[in-house]
């Protein structure tokens, strides 16, 4: 079965490619012949997902998945959410939107957070969400070399490190996308195609 993940992430495509096993012919935006950018103008994590998963299978006419990803603070009312990759505005910058952040967390008490990741999985006409949830808290100063986005400054519940300091596959276990992912790829392997 041929099914394109929205992305031209090459780490993420080799993640879900070997999890995903036999029978499965997974593709990226690049293989199929879209190199545009994807919109993203919701106002939700789902409605980003779906929208980009959407707009591949009006355009390139194949059975595909897309994600979005957002980073919830208790304190901030759920901010920065669905505006998390352009939370200090355009460009799009890690460090100016890790700097806003620690700004906004200034003086708060409660730290919690969370990841949240969304995937929209349109397959022979139908439309199906998965989702993961990583919990932990919003620490003082960056911490860790590894990863990406806000990583360097959000410990997970359980750890004593960030997101920033954990190997690739430590993080892939307990992270908001590899639980997102996981509940995809059960999905799929137990459908008959």
């Amino acid at each position: 079965m041929k099914i394109c993940f929205a992305t031209n992430n090459k780490k993420k495509i080799e993640e879900v490619k070997a999890a995903l096993g036999p029978g499965f012919q997974l593709v990226s935006l690049q293989e199929i012949g879209c190199d545009e950018e994807l919109p993203e103008t919701g106002d939700t994590l789902d409605h980003n997902a779906f929208q980009k998963a959407r707009y591949v299978k009006d355009h390139f006419g194949v059975d595909c998945f897309a994600d979005d990803t957002g980073l919830e603070v208790d304190a901030l009312d759920g901010a920065p959410g669905v505006y998390s990759g352009r939370f200090a505005g355009e460009p799009r910058s890690d460090e100016r939107n890790i700097d806003l952040l620690l700004e906004k967390m200034e003086g708060k008490i409660n730290r919690n957070a969370q990841f949240r990741t969304i995937i929209a999985l349109l397959l022979n006409g139908e439309e199906y969400t998965f989702e993961g949830v990583a919990r932990g808290e919003i620490i003082h100063q960056r911490v860790g070399e590894k990863g990406f986005g806000y990583d360097p400054v959000f410990q997970p519940e359980g750890f004593d490190k960030t997101f920033a300091e954990l190997s690739l596959e430590e993080k892939n276990e307990i992270s908001h996308r590899g639980k997102a992912v996981k509940a995809l790829i059960e999905f799929l392997n137990q459908r008959k195609f």
